[in-house]
């Protein structure tokens, strides 16, 4: 997929070459004549049949650029190759055509400042490649390109004919993920990981008395005879897990230094979130993303790997955009999330409202578990003497927010890869599959 400029009417202008050529040959002939000097004339003749032999034949059509780059689908730290194709439909060569690129500083470009310089034969087309770095996740501008033709031996320039700019699509690299423990409930109908909710399928569950819409099939006869009243065996249904992965999007902190720097608390979010979807959606879990912020944008529960792929263009699109006003309602007021659901929150805890709104979560019987996406060296910046101890103050109010989260039941753990969610997995799974107390 390429981008190409619009067709604009030839202009061409004279060069400072030409202005050159003209006067020298000139003032040379008035000089001859003035003077009477043959051989002044004689000296100017070679300028003037050199400047009308090469203007003999002058361009018309204006080059044609393109712009592309080898593939759509590209990661973090992979190398990419993006091309600039400069075509000639005139008669006559192109002496020289200069050709400037723009690039997004987040796609790392070798001289990607410094201008091209190419020829372009008749009829032909001649094409620059640029190899770059994809350095960060996003859409990324690549152009627009420009360039400007000289032909005539130098003497006649084209105005800089410019190209459309495209976006790079850059998707965020994955970081190595695993969870063993099973999930806490399902709601789907073909995952791997089995459901803790009574329903129809092949594991037992325990035994039961019989009650309005069993089967007899399941009439645990054995028990029955014993206790001389009628049970049943009961059994987990054999569905899937659905993961909901929430993105505070309400505060952003940490610079973001791509793939071979630090990360910020969006890209933090945004690999971690990735690399989630993709664990589970490799199961045949049913997975969802839905942003904390004012946007609140949602993305469908579905599976497989068009899911995926969905998930990254998705991503995409991330970015901070603190509210000023509480959007719990904005968010969840249309949205209905499944209680059996696993709603895996991406929250770096810094707006107040994060954890209020973890604490909402809970209290509404949901299974959440909160993913700190904090960077531990994230400061800000220094702007008086007081800045380190006020640092200090806030980093132990947090530590104070975590704390109550979990008392309120809300584990909270620090995202670190593969591994980060088996504790809290492990808790969630226990308490998903207790009984629960019934109020009177």
């Amino acid at each position: 997929m390429t981008d190409e400029q619009p067709d604009d009417e030839p202009q061409w202008v004279p060069t400072r070459a030409l202005g050159r050529a003209v006067l020298l040959t000139g003032l040379l002939l008035i000089a001859g004549v003035l003077l009477g000097r043959v051989d002044l004339v004689v000296i100017a003749a070679p300028f003037a049949i050199g400047t009308a032999f090469a203007l003999r034949r002058r361009p018309v059509a204006v080059p044609k650029i393109r712009l592309g780059t080898d593939d759509n689908h590209h990661v973090e730290g992979a190398t990419l190759t993006a091309g600039v194709q400069v075509r000639n439909h005139d008669a006559i060569g192109y002496d020289l055509v200069v050709v400037r690129t723009l690039v997004s500083p987040w796609l790392e470009v070798e001289k990607a400042d410094r201008p091209h310089a190419v020829t372009v034969a008749r009829g032909a087309a001649t094409e620059i490649t640029l190899d770059a770095l994809a350095l960060r996740w996003g859409r990324h501008p690549l152009g627009p390109a420009s360039a400007r033709v000289t032909a005539c031996d130098g003497l006649v320039a084209g105005r800089p004919v410019v190209s459309g700019a495209r976006a790079v699509r850059v998707y965020p690299v994955t970081d190595p993920f695993d969870a063993d423990e099973a999930m806490p409930r399902a709601a789907g109908l073909v995952g791997g990981h089995r459901s803790r909710r009574p329903g129809e399928g092949g594991e037992l569950a325990g035994v039961r008395i019989f009650g309005p819409g069993d089967r007899l099939r399941r009439v645990d006869w054995r028990v029955s005879l014993r206790t001389e009243r009628l049970h049943v065996a009961a059994t987990l249904s054999d569905r899937d897990a659905e993961v909901v992965l929430l993105l505070d999007l309400l505060a952003e902190a940490g610079r973001s230094g791509g793939v071979k720097g630090s990360a910020s608390v969006l890209d933090t979010t945004v690999r971690s979130a990735a690399a989630i979807a993709e664990h589970y959606l490799h199961r045949g879990d049913r997975v969802s993303l839905l942003e904390y912020g004012p946007a609140a944008r949602r993305l469908r529960p579905a599976t497989g790997r068009r899911q995926y792929l969905t998930v990254l263009e998705w991503l995409l699109d991330v970015k901070v955009d603190g509210a000023t006003y509480e959007p719990y309602e904005h968010v969840f007021g249309s949205q209905v999330l499944s209680h059996n659901a696993l709603v895996v929150v991406l929250t770096p805890l810094i707006d107040a409202r994060s954890g209020e709104m973890l604490a909402r979560l809970a209290r509404s019987g949901r299974y959440v578990v909160a993913v700190d996406t904090l960077p531990a060296a994230a400061t800000p910046p220094k702007r008086g003497p007081f800045t380190d101890v006020a640092t200090r103050f806030w980093r132990l109010e947090r530590d104070n927010t975590i704390g109550q989260l979990r008392e309120h039941g809300v584990p909270v753990v620090a995202w670190a890869g593969a591994g980060s969610l088996d504790l809290v997995l492990r808790d969630v799974a226990r308490l998903a599959s207790a009984p629960k107390a019934v109020h009177r």
